[in-house]
């Protein structure tokens, strides 16, 4: 992390999975680092860290005066929770609202959004980089791509916006794939054949904290955040397996099932190429091998 980050002032709203990590690092660098989740039981983990933490709807504007104005740092990572697509609405268009509400009162810094890759529609096992169009997308892409059209127009709030699109996230205590094959399943829905695009929770931090910490000529952007290397899902399992002395499971073929109602994504190869090119970030888990290595010798 650049030094030319420390006593900065950090707020990071809808702090779950990627952002307590992201709150970890910044208070071990020194930032002041505030907080908001739904979430009471995360709540009382960034506490213990030092972190001044309100439990609030990001979309309601209770929260308003609860946390100080004018932060110099931004991090909106806030994840769909449940009810379905009025509650992905919900948490991503309307907590977008409240944000830029209340940053127009006294307008922040740099402000930071994880969207997703889910905004694009490219199949076929095509390269995707930032320029893909995206008019394609399924009903939850749309939603995230409403959210991000609010970040963009969102006039003086801040000095100026990155949205980091987010591949598949997984890192310690987030290894669905890795945790049935470990629990013996003996298929798993979808095609061996699609690719797997994703993105270590770690590697995810430091893109959230490259963009935090980009030149002051760099006014901000739309950045993919994956790994160098997506790899057919079969051969994540293969792997997988081998490293667990498991059975490798069988896939069903087809469209792999439905979760919580929402489409499964179309198979393509995501780029990282501008990210590295204009932030200068370098992930630390290139592929899934290294990521899991890690998760599986902890």
């Amino acid at each position: 992390m650049a030094p030319t980050l420390a006593n900065k002032r950090l707020t990071i709203v809808g702090c779950g999975y990627v952002g307590t990590a992201v709150a970890r690092e910044a208070c071990r660098a020194g930032l002041k680092v505030e907080a908001l989740t739904r979430n009471p039981g995360r709540a009382a983990e960034l506490a213990a860290l030092g972190v001044h933490t309100v439990v609030a709807d990001l979309a309601a504007n209770t929260w308003h005066g609860r946390l100080a104005p004018g932060a110099d740092l931004v991090l909106n990572c806030v994840s769909s929770g449940d009810g379905g697509l009025d509650g992905y609405r919900r948490s991503y268009v309307e907590g977008m609202r409240s944000l830029l509400a209340w940053a127009q009162r006294d307008p922040v810094g740099t402000l930071v959004y994880t969207s997703s890759t889910s905004v694009y529609s490219q199949d076929g096992g095509v390269v995707v980089d930032e320029e893909a169009p995206t008019e394609g997308a399924g009903e939850t892409g749309r939603i995230l791509l409403e959210a991000e059209e609010l970040l963009r127009r969102g006039g003086d709030a801040c000095r100026r916006w990155f949205i980091l699109r987010l591949a598949g996230i997984y890192g310690p205590g987030r290894h669905h794939l890795l945790e049935q094959v470990r629990a013996g399943a003996a298929e798993i829905s979808g095609s061996g054949a699609q690719h797997l695009n994703l993105a270590h929770r770690d590697d995810i931090c430091a893109a959230v904290f490259a963009a935090f910490a980009a030149p002051a000529s760099l006014s901000g952007g739309i950045f993919n955040v994956a790994d160098d290397a997506p790899e057919p899902k079969a051969a994540v399992v293969r792997w997988l397996a081998e490293q667990l002395g498991r059975p490798a499971p069988r896939f069903t073929g087809g469209a792999a099932s439905a979760q919580r109602g929402f489409a499964s994504p179309p198979d393509r190869l995501i780029s990282n190429a501008k990210l590295k090119a204009k932030l200068g970030w370098k992930p630390r888990y290139p592929s899934f091998r290294e990521g899991y290595a890690a998760i599986l010798s902890a």
